[in-house]
């Protein structure tokens, strides 16, 4: 009989010890954070959820492609960072390639992007960088640098119309400094430069 009162008793702790920790850890942190976020951080808390004309057109922390429906690049569009996310940008399947530096297959793929980068934009192979070509470790990367940016701009200014060096105003205003002046190195996110050259003159 007492046995199975310190069962009963040690199983009742257990019960009150897992109802509390669900409380405190499931649901007071979560709250808490949440709150943090939502104060702290309020755009990157609801997903970096990007409009424009009135209708959500992407997330400003997860790059997407400016392809027709074949799979073309849009000459008139900023191009984005090559994506080895399932089809590409797919959020459900974040993911790099995982081959190592030598494999055949990526610099086969590497070499293929350089010749289309340069062509498609009418530069020579030498001067393609190197995240136009690589994909990011999570394949999701939303920016490109600064480098990948300009020499997309005379493209896209013959594509629309423009003078070169409003698109390059235009870059220069949506490129952002490294994190405190110091971490990491200047980038363009290519959906908001993209939304901005859309709105251009409306």
């Amino acid at each position: 009989m007492a046995s199975t009162r310190t069962a009963v008793r040690t199983h009742l702790v257990a019960l009150r010890a897992m109802l509390l920790f669900t409380l405190v850890l499931g649901i007071a942190y979560t709250m808490l954070i949440t709150g943090i976020g939502q104060l702290a951080l309020p755009a990157q808390a609801n997903g970096g959820m990007v409009a424009s004309g009135g209708e959500v057109v992407g997330s400003s922390l997860i790059g997407q492609s400016f392809t027709d429906a074949d799979g073309n690049p849009l000459p008139e569009y900023f191009q984005s960072r090559p994506s080895a996310a399932g089809d590409g940008y797919d959020g459900g399947a974040s993911s790099g390639s995982n081959y190592g530096p030598e494999n055949a297959d990526l610099t086969a793929a590497i070499e293929e992007r350089r010749t289309q980068v340069a062509e498609f934009n009418g530069i020579a192979p030498d001067d393609v960088p190197a995240d136009a070509v690589t994909a990011s470790a999570s394949g999701l990367d939303p920016h490109i640098s600064p480098a990948y940016a300009q020499l997309q701009i005379q493209r896209v200014a013959e594509a629309r119309g423009l003078s070169a060096d409003d698109v390059r105003a235009l870059v220069t205003s949506f490129t952002q400094a490294p994190d405190l002046g110091y971490l990491g190195q200047s980038t363009v996110n290519t959906l908001r430069l993209n939304i901005a050259l859309d709105n251009l003159g409306h």
